[in-house]
C-alpha cells in the first residue's frame, strides 16, 4: 500500500475533491423531456389549415426531424421552425387539403437522449384511414449502440480501473498488462463509434448512413458527445500512466480514474435527474468505485494464478482497501436507485425496473462471491495455501464474468426511460388555448391523464384585456365514448384563475370542453375546444 502521507495519495484526494466541486456546480436542470402540449391538439378537427404548429415540451429541446404526413401518405419536411423557451413553433406548408394529417417529430432532450412521436389533426373532416407513420425499432442501430456502450464500460472499468490498480492500489503488479491495454483500446473504439450510432439514433436514420458527416456531428452535438470525448481522454491518460513509474504513474492513474468517473457524470438518465447536487456526484462516486473494484480483478487474478512476485502482498492491499470502495458503491447506488425508480412497483411494471432487477440479482451474486473470497479464501491464500489460491483465482474469474453481465444489463438502460421520467410525463398537464372575438381562455387539466383531475382557466377578453367574470362553468363531453356533457362550476381561489378540483375524466382520448363565462346577468360568452387526455 502507498503510505497515507505519500504525495501521490494527497494529490489524488485533492483531485477527487476538485472534480466533486465542479460536479456540484453543474446547476443545469436536466431531465428526460416529455411532450406537454400541441397546437393543434392531438386528434383535433379544424375548419381551415393552420398557419403554424407548436410542440411544447417539459424542457428545452433541439429539433432533429420534423415532418408532416399528408392524407395520401406523402411526407413534407418542415424546415422552418423556431425554438422559444420549451416550445417548438413550426411554419406550416402551403396548400394543404382536407383530411387527416400527422405531424411527426424527433428531438433531442437535455439528457442527450433522442425522443420522438407524432400528433394527428384533421382539416375539414377526418380521413377514412389515417396516414401511416412508421415507428419501427431499428435493431441494427440499437445493437450498435448497445455494443458500443459495453465497449465503453470495458475501457472505463477494466482498462482505466486496471491501470489504477497496478499503479496506485497494488503498485508493482505487472500481471494483466496486455488485458488492460486491450480494454483501453476496446474502450477507445467503443467511445468513438458510439458517437456515430448516437447520431443515427438521434436522426432516426438507418445504419447504412453511418458514414455521413451529419450523423457524426449530430451525435457529437448531444450531451453524450462530452461523455465520449472525456472517456477517450481518460483512456489516453491511463495508457500513458501505464508506461510510467513512481509518483508520475500514480498521478496519471488518478487523473485517468477521475476523468472516467466525470465522463459518466456528464450525460445519461441518472446524471440528468434532479437534484443535481446529489445525482452527478453520486454517478461519479459510483463509477469510480466500480472501476477500482472491477479493474483490480484481472491483474490480481492473473498474478495469483502465475505465482508472480508480490501477488500475495497485492492481495493483502486489495483486501484491506476494497471494502471502502464497495461501501461507496453501495451508498451511491442506493441514492441513484431511490431517485430513478421512485416507487417499488416500478421495479416490475417498467422496463427500466426490470433491467434494474436483473442488475441487482447479478450484483448480489457478485457481493456473495466477494464475501466468500474475503472470509474463506483470502486468508488461506495469504498463508500460501495452494488449493485455496486456485479456488480464489477461479472465483475472481467468475466475478469478472458476472461484472461483464452487469455491464451488458446497464447498457440496456440506454433504451429505457427511468420511472421518475415516466412519472413526470404522466403528471404533466394538458392545456388548450381558446380564442374568440369576445373572450378567450387558457385552460389546463392537471394531470393530463384519465382519472381525477383539477381544471383551471385564465379568462380574458378577446383583445387580451382583464375579464372580471361573475361565474365560470366547465362543461366536458366525449362524443366518441358516448359520454354526454356534464358541468362543473369553478371557484376563484384568488390567484387569477378559475378552478374546479372535483372533476373526473374517466377515459383517455379527445374530450370536448366548453367554458361558459357569465360576464354579467345579461351577457355570457361560450368558448369551445378539444383537449387530449392521456391514459
Amino acid at each position: 500500500m502507498i503510505p497515507r502521507t505519500s504525495p501521490s495519495r494527497q494529490g489524488a484526494a485533492k483531485l477527487l475533491l476538485c472534480v466533486l466541486a465542479l460536479l456540484l456546480q453543474a446547476t443545469a436542470g436536466l431531465a428526460h423531456a416529455s411532450l406537454n402540449a400541441t397546437e393543434p391538439v392531438d386528434g383535433a378537427v379544424v375548419a381551415a389549415a393552420p398557419q403554424s404548429y407548436s410542440l411544447t415540451f417539459s424542457e428545452s429541446v433541439a429539433p432533429l426531424s420534423l415532418r408532416l404526413i399528408r392524407p395520401d401518405g406523402t411526407a413534407v419536411a418542415l424546415e422552418r421552425f423556431a425554438v422559444v423557451d420549451r416550445t417548438v413553433r413550426i411554419e406550416a406548408p402551403a396548400s394543404l387539403g382536407t383530411g387527416t394529417h400527422v405531424l411527426s417529430w424527433r428531438v433531442v432532450s437535455a439528457d442527450g437522449h433522442p425522443i420522438g412521436g407524432s400528433t394527428m389533426f384533421s382539416i375539414g373532416a377526418p380521413s377514412a384511414a389515417a396516414p401511416l407513420v412508421e415507428e419501427a425499432v431499428d435493431w441494427p442501430v440499437r445493437a450498435g449502440l448497445w455494443l458500443a456502450k459495453v465497449a465503453l464500460y470495458l475501457g472505463l472499468f477494466f482498462g482505466v480501473g486496471g491501470v489504477f490498480a497496478m499503479r496506485v492500489l497494488m503498485p508493482g503488479l505487472t500481471a494483466g498488462r496486455r488485458v488492460v491495454d486491450a480494454a483501453l483500446l476496446i474502450g477507445t473504439v467503443g467511445a468513438s463509434i458510439s458517437l456515430g450510432f448516437q447520431g443515427l439514433d438521434a436522426l432516426g436514420a438507418p445504419a447504412a448512413r453511418l458514414s455521413e458527416a451529419i450523423v457524426w456531428s449530430t451525435g457529437f452535438g448531444t450531451s453524450y458527445g462530452s461523455t465520449a470525448l472525456l472517456a477517450v481522454a481518460a483512456f489516453a491518460a491511463a495508457a500513458v500512466a501505464g508506461k510510467l513509474r513512481g509518483t508520475a504513474g500514480c498521478a496519471g492513474a488518478v487523473l485517468a480514474l477521475t476523468a472516467a468517473g466525470a465522463a459518466l457524470a456528464l450525460s445519461g438518465h441518472a446524471s440528468a435527474a434532479e437534484p443535481q447536487w446529489l445525482m452527478r456526484p453520486a454517478v461519479f462516486l459510483h463509477a469510480v468505485a466500480v472501476a477500482v473494484w472491477i479493474g483490480a480483478l484481472m491483474p490480481l487474478g492473473l498474478a495469483l494464478k502465475r505465482g508472480a512476485p508480490g501477488a500475495i502482498d497485492a492481495l493483502r492491499r486489495f483486501s484491506k482497501a476494497i471494502p471502502l470502495f464497495v461501501a461507496m458503491l453501495v451508498a451511491a447506488g442506493i441514492g441513484l436507485a431511490i431517485v430513478q425508480v421512485e416507487r417499488p412497483g416500478a421495479l416490475l411494471d417498467t422496463a427500466y425496473g426490470q433491467v434494474f432487477l436483473v442488475k441487482l440479482v447479478l450484483l448480489v451474486g457478485l457481493f456473495v462471491m466477494a464475501v466468500v473470497n474475503r472470509w474463506s479464501l483470502t486468508r488461506a491464500a495469504e498463508r500460501r495455501d495452494g488449493a485455496a489460491t486456485r479456488r480464489l483465482v477461479r472465483s475472481i474469474a467468475a466475478e469478472t464474468l458476472v461484472a461483464l453481465a452487469i455491464f451488458g444489463a446497464v447498457a440496456a438502460w440506454r433504451f429505457t426511460p427511468p420511472p421518475r421520467a415516466l412519472a413526470a410525463a404522466a403528471a404533466e398537464p394538458a392545456s388548450i388555448h381558446i380564442h374568440t372575438a369576445k373572450a378567450m381562455a387558457d385552460l389546463t387539466v392537471s394531470p393530463g391523464r384519465a382519472g381525477p383531475v383539477t381544471v383551471s382557466a385564465v379568462v380574458m377578453t378577446g383583445d387580451f384585456g382583464a375579464l372580471d367574470a361573475k361565474e365560470v362553468t366547465f362543461v366536458f363531453s366525449n362524443p366518441a365514448a358516448s359520454i354526454e356533457p356534464f358541468k362543473k362550476s369553478a371557484s376563484k381561489p384568488g390567484d387569477g384563475t378559475w378552478r374546479a378540483e372535483d372533476v373526473v375524466l374517466p377515459l383517455p382520448g379527445v374530450w370536448h370542453v366548453r367554458i361558459d363565462i357569465l360576464i354579467s346577468d345579461f351577457d355570457m360568452a361560450r368558448l369551445e375546444g378539444e383537449v387530449r387526455i392521456r391514459p
